[in-house]
C-alpha cells in the first residue's frame, strides 16, 4: 500500500525512528535547560536503566516526522528537517519553561544549518547565497529590534537567545522564507499575548516568552507550500485585498 508514492512501511519506520528521537530528547531537553552535556556516560547509567516516557513528546516527534516524509518525499530537505525538527522542539520545551534558549543548543542549529548550506551550495550557488542571505535577514531582523526596543522601552525587548535561533534558522530557510517566519512568528505572539492578557493567564508585566511562537512558525514553513504560505500573509496584511 502506498500514501503519496511513498509504502506504508516507510511511514510506520519513520514514525518508530520518531519516537526514539522523541524519548532522547525528553533527556536531552532537561539537560540542556541546565547547561548540561546530552551525550555523556549519565545517559546510559542513569537515564535509560530508569527512563520515564513523555508520551506528549514522542507522539509529537513521531507525528512530525511522518508529516515531513508526507509533505516533502525523499528528498535531502527531509534530512535536513528530521535533524531540525528535535532541535526545535527542544527550544519551545525549554523557552517555555525556563524563558532561556541555550547557546549549545542554537549552536548546534547553526552547525548543522552550515553543513546542509554547503552541501546545497555544491550543487547551486543561488541556494548557498539564499541560504547565507537567510541568516543574515534571520539574525539581523531580530537583533535591530532587540536593540532598538531595548533603547525605547530601557530594558531588553527580546532575548538575545532569539536573535541566534533566527540566525540559524536562516540557514535553513534561505532568505524569503525566514523573513515569512519572521513575520507569523509576530503575528502568532501578538495574537496569543492578547489572548493570554484577556484570560488573564498572564499579567501585563509578565515576560511571555518568543521562541514557542519562532518554532511554530518554523512548523507552517515547512508543511505549508511556499506560495501558499506568501499568499496567505498578503491576504491578510492587504486586508484580502491582495489578487493573484
Amino acid at each position: 500500500m502506498y500514501i503519496n508514492d511513498i509504502h506504508i512501511l516507510y511511514y510506520f519506520f519513520i514514525g518508530l525512528l520518531g519516537l526514539a528521537v522523541g524519548q532522547v530528547m525528553n533527556w536531552a531537553n532537561a539537560r540542556l535547560e541546565n547547561h548540561e552535556k546530552v551525550f555523556c556516560k549519565e545517559f546510559f547509567t542513569t537515564y535509560l536503566p530508569h527512563m520515564k516516557v513523555n508520551f506528549k513528546l514522542l507522539l509529537s516527534t513521531a507525528i512530525i516526522y511522518i508529516l515531513l516524509l508526507y509533505f516533502i518525499g525523499w528528498k535531502i530537505k527531509l534530512l535536513e528537517y528530521l535533524l531540525l525538527t528535535p532541535m526545535l522542539i527542544a527550544a519551545f520545551v525549554i523557552d517555555y519553561r525556563k524563558q532561556i534558549i541555550p547557546n549549545r543548543l542554537t549552536l548546534t542549529m547553526f552547525e548543522v544549518g552550515v553543513i546542509f548550506t554547503f552541501i546545497s551550495g555544491l550543487t547551486s550557488m543561488n541556494l548557498f547565497i539564499d541560504s547565507i542571505l537567510g541568516l543574515v535577514a534571520g539574525g539581523g531582523i531580530f537583533l535591530l529590534i532587540t536593540l532598538i526596543g531595548g533603547a525605547i522601552a530601557g530594558k531588553e525587548a527580546m532575548g538575545f537567545g532569539d536573535v541566534k535561533l533566527m540566525g540559524a534558522l536562516g540557514l535553513f530557510f534561505g532568505l524569503t522564507t525566514t523573513i515569512m517566519i519572521a513575520v507569523i512568528s509576530f503575528l502568532l505572539g501578538a495574537i496569543i499575548s492578547v489572548i493570554l492578557l484577556i484570560t488573564k493567564k498572564k499579567k501585563s508585566n509578565e515576560y511571555i516568552p518568543f521562541g514557542p511562537f519562532i518554532v511554530i512558525a518554523a512548523f507552517i514553513a515547512m508543511f505549508m507550500p511556499h506560495n501558499l504560505l506568501l499568499f496567505v500573509l498578503l491576504k491578510i496584511f492587504t486586508l484580502g485585498l491582495y489578487k493573484i
